[in-house]
């Protein structure tokens, strides 16, 4: 039987739990000392998965930053970048953004109805694989378990957050919240409407509170819920 990975969800927040505002520029949410605790979190994982909105609309590198945190990486045995991972159904990809070419290793999951789409669009950028007819995150996860990841940092963007945790697949959840309300309904929320397990009333672990500069850090375990 596969072993799934540990799933960790991380993303930074405003208090009244956005993961942006609505303009065109990116909302800096987290601070110097946090995005380098990021850094840290990224280099102890195998894999770091995003949606390909995030992709498309945030354009990001995934990358760890710190020399020393990859040379550690290397000198215990792994590649010097964890595998990045994107999901998407539609197979609406785009060969020119930073996510294919940074880093190290990449994989797409995707449906069949979308899987040579997606192999004509990357031509050769990335390992591409169905998990079937339909995006079940159970198959995503078995896929990658399949495929030595043993930790995997999920960094957005909300609909992928409120999928796995809907789904109690979440093992870890890691929230910066920034001193900041948007306030803004159109704008992107961690998590949206959805049947949650346990209810409104489950109440999560928390496994961790601190002040990084600012910013306030909590970690959850979610599935430990009473």
């Amino acid at each position: 039987m596969t072993t799934r990975p540990y799933v960790l969800l991380s993303a930074a927040m405003s208090v009244d739990g956005y993961l942006d505002d609505a303009s065109p520029e990116r909302l800096r949410l987290s601070n110097a000392e946090d995005f380098d605790r990021v850094d840290e979190v990224r280099a102890s994982c195998d894999a770091i998965l995003i949606g390909a909105n995030t992709m498309r609309k945030d354009n990001p590198r995934l990358l760890v930053n710190s020399e020393a945190r990859r040379a550690k990486r290397v000198a215990e045995g792994k590649p010097e970048y964890p595998l990045k991972v994107t999901v998407t159904k539609s197979g609406d990809l785009d060969a020119n953004l930073n996510f294919w070419h940074h880093g190290g290793g990449k994989l797409v999951v995707t449906v069949d109805s979308a899987v040579e789409k997606v192999r004509t669009t990357l031509d050769g950028l990335a390992d591409v694989v169905s998990v079937g007819t339909e995006l079940d995150w159970g198959l995503v996860l078995d896929e990658l378990g399949r495929r030595g990841i043993g930790r995997l940092m999920v960094e957005g963007g909300g609909t992928i957050h409120t999928q796995l945790m809907a789904a109690n697949l979440a093992d870890e959840v890691h929230l910066a919240i920034a001193p900041l309300l948007v306030g803004q309904p159109e704008a992107a929320r961690f998590l949206s409407a959805a049947d949650y397990p346990g209810g409104s009333t489950a109440r999560m672990k928390v496994l961790e509170v601190r002040a990084i500069g600012d910013v306030v850090f909590v970690r959850y375990a979610p599935k430990e819920r009473s």
